[in-house]
């Protein structure tokens, strides 16, 4: 017998014999295996699967996987037409920077050409062309401070690239603007190697109703962008004063700009995600759902535009962590649920969405199509990057707004065993909030949980490679997940949020 396969068998064999002596629940948790995570995790993140960028042939093959395992454990078809997915139409767009234009209208009219003055580098450019008020944004988003919708809104913002710029996104983000101009002082000869200018295929996702899509995003050097500033009254100097000082909106006086991107659509084409749901065993609560989600789609190769820099000979970015990891938690949470003895009472539904890189598109998707009644969805239980760092920890982002936080530090004190203990959000600097599907639920009303176990220097990297993940940490994790939901789905008073929360996330009334 080989040696691997030896020590493989020694670490499953001991669990399997103590899952057929345990109770119905602890039966359930006993069938989720180191070996069963690593396993998984290799076969999603495999080089093969290409960084399962959406869309792509490698994202539907590991869609159908996880379909094929949610039909062998006996879930019910939770998407379309009595099938596991659900698909929402995309279209592949070409991208011609020559005859991609900035038109700038005001005390000095003048054009900005794609590819020399500015770099088209991500997001999805209006349809036709388009126009907006010059706005810029400056401050902190940790030192307070509100953007008014109107203020934002169809607008074209100037924001300084920088730290700041994963929290500052997710305050514009959702309050939709028509552009992002991301100001920074790069030398000639990185500004040589951004992208943008040549022709590039892009996704657009037309489907979206609702989400912080990403709007056109474009790269301008200070020097350019100087000169505008100058033109409608301001500094650059008000741009780089992050500090201390309020996150606020300053429209930059008299200047519009109108945003013209030529593109071409070469394919309409489709991205999936795939549901399967478990019936509850109650008559009455069994027509409500617990939602356990993660994305199963990545940032790809460097051709599919998402982000994905080589480093060597190396050019795929596996995403194991992110978020193979909870994709595979998903996995194996509906494993442990129909090996228990006994079903909750209430249902729980189980998805792998795509399309988070590219803005939460999946989960959007759902949320404005759902398959169950989305007023029946009583919680949302989201996993994203849980195979990492502290062997004793998760994040639970999200917490402080429902008495969810409550529930899950009395599960974690009820299984000490496990050695997982749930703490806050130890990079409130990131946002993340807003940058996992868990948010397209909170904003329907659903109450929510978002779990990881955090960043770390391979995000978004070739090296977030299947050998550095934690698979003991991550079983122990899924445990934990799997009592949670039993307790969520078992309650007899749904979850419920707290009342400042549900008005600034969801608005009006609770």
């Amino acid at each position: 017998m080989p040696y691997r396969l030896a020590l493989l068998l020694l670490a499953v064999l001991p669990e399997l014999g103590t899952a057929q002596r345990q109770q119905p629940a602890a039966r359930g948790a006993a069938s989720i295996t180191i070996a069963d995570v690593q396993r998984r995790i290799g076969i999603i993140a495999d080089d093969s699967m290409l960084g399962r960028a959406t869309p792509s042939p490698q994202l539907d093959a590991v869609a159908a996987y996880v379909a094929g395992e949610f039909k062998r454990f006996g879930l019910k078809p939770g998407g379309d037409s009595g099938t596991y997915f659900q698909h929402y139409p995309l279209e592949i767009r070409r991208v011609e920077p020559e005859s991609t234009t900035i038109r700038i209208t005001g005390r000095a009219p003048g054009i900005w050409r794609a590819g020399q003055d500015v770099l088209l580098v991500d997001g999805q450019p209006p349809a036709a062309a388009a126009a907006g008020q010059a706005v810029v944004i400056t401050g902190s988003a940790q030192a307070g401070g509100t953007l008014d919708s109107a203020a934002v809104t169809g607008k074209v913002l100037f924001v300084a690239y920088g730290p700041e710029l994963n929290a500052i996104a997710p305050k514009v983000l959702p309050l939709r603007p028509l552009a992002l101009m991301l100001v920074a002082a790069f030398p000639d000869s990185i500004w040589a190697k951004l992208p943008g200018r040549e022709p590039t295929a892009s996704v657009r996702n037309p489907s979206v109703e609702s989400g912080p899509t990403i709007p056109a995003v474009f790269v301008v050097r200070t020097a350019t962008a100087g000169a505008l500033f100058a033109q409608g009254g301001a500094s650059l100097d008000s741009l780089r004063a992050w500090g201390d000082r309020p996150l606020a909106a300053r429209p930059l006086t008299d200047v519009r700009l109108e945003v013209d991107v030529r593109a071409q659509v070469l394919q309409q084409t489709s991205a999936p995600n795939t549901i399967g749901i478990l019936e509850g065993s109650d008559p009455t609560l069994k027509k409500e759902y617990v939602l356990f989600t993660a994305h199963m789609d990545h940032i790809g190769t460097p051709s599919a535009g998402e982000g994905c820099t080589p480093r060597g000979a190396d050019s795929i970015c596996n995403g194991a962590d992110d978020d193979g990891s909870g994709t595979v938690a998903v996995i194996e949470l509906a494993q442990a649920f129909t090996s228990a003895r006994e079903r909750p009472k209430r249902s729980l539904v189980f998805m792998t969405v795509s399309g988070e890189e590219r803005g939460l598109w999946g989960s959007a998707y759902f949320a404005d199509h759902p398959t169950v009644p989305i007023a029946n969805v009583i919680a949302d239980l989201n996993i994203d990057m849980v195979g990492r760092n502290a062997k004793d920890t998760v994040a639970v982002i999200g917490r402080e707004h429902s008495n969810l936080g409550t529930t899950v530090d009395s599960v974690a004190a009820a299984h000490r065993e496990l050695n997982i203990k749930p703490v806050g959000d130890l990079w409130p600097q990131e946002g993340l909030f807003y940058r996992s599907d868990h948010y397209n639920f909170a904003k329907k009303g659903v109450p929510i949980l978002f779990f990881t176990t955090g960043l770390h220097p391979d995000y978004h990297q070739v090296s977030d490679s299947p050998d550095k993940i934690d698979a003991e940490k991550e079983a122990r994790f899924a445990r934990l997940m799997f009592h949670l939901g039993l307790a969520v789905a078992n309650t007899s008073q749904r979850p419920r949020w707290n009342a400042d929360s549900y008005k600034r996330i969801v608005g009006g009334g609770n």
